[in-house]
């Protein structure tokens, strides 16, 4: 894939989705890592309504290790894997109480080790509380990259973002993000991608393929931006 096309597909995702952005509700660093810790494997819709309460509940590291385990677990019971995640939000308050004065590191390489914080998470932390570029790949990401010919098939999480950030302006990293998710999210579903009014499926091998196959087509007209 050129130059030529990766600016196409960007520019045309960025028309359809101007105001891609962190759906995760936060108001700082350490409830974003919180979020971003909660969203594994669940949705961001059913995190905010669990965090709507649980931010009110605790409001700093000191708070999570101040309360029984069990007390934490049953805050986020409606959180899929939410023992194990109670552990991690447990050691990683302990750790930045113990290491870092309560506050959430800015370094990359520090965010990786906390307890439950994996190279995702990091880049989400660092990209939207810190302002550092960087490229987080989740389902949607890796989904979508995949389909639109920006990484390759059989691509590893890691190799879709190495990828991602040599062909994609250092500058634009974060922001595509965003829209990658947003078009992954709210377009190319990955049951529903709707092949037929995509304004990329000229670039898209999945949806040629799609495409090819029969089945209804529901209209012809281009997807209009969503703002």
């Amino acid at each position: 894939m050129n130059a030529a096309d990766v600016r196409h597909i960007l520019d045309t995702i960025g028309d359809m989705f101007p105001d891609a952005h962190c759906e995760l509700n936060h108001s700082n660093a350490f409830e974003l890592t919180i979020a971003v810790l909660l969203s594994a494997q669940c949705t961001d819709a059913t995190v905010n309504k669990v965090t709507a309460d649980l931010f009110r509940k605790y409001r700093s590291p000191e708070d999570y290790v101040a309360v029984p385990l069990e007390e934490l677990e049953q805050d986020i019971r409606s959180i899929g894997l939410f023992r194990s995640k109670a552990k991690h939000i447990q050691s990683m308050c302990r750790i930045l109480l113990e290491q870092y004065g309560g506050e959430v590191p800015r370094e990359h390489e520090l965010l990786v080790k906390l307890p439950g914080v994996g190279r995702k998470t990091a880049n989400v932390v660092i990209s939207n509380a810190f302002d550092v570029p960087a490229i987080a790949v989740d389902t949607h990401v890796e989904r979508v990259s995949k389909r639109l010919g920006l990484a390759g098939w059989n691509d590893s999480v890691l190799e879709v973002e190495k990828k991602l950030m040599k062909r994609v302006p250092r500058d634009e990293w974060t922001l595509t993000h965003h829209r990658l998710i947003f078009f992954g999210r709210y377009h190319c579903k990955a049951q529903q991608p709707g092949c037929e009014i995509c304004p990329l499926l000229e670039v898209c091998r999945e949806g040629k393929k799609r495409m090819k196959s029969p089945q209804p087509r529901k209209n012809k007209e281009r997807m209009a931006p969503k703002r």
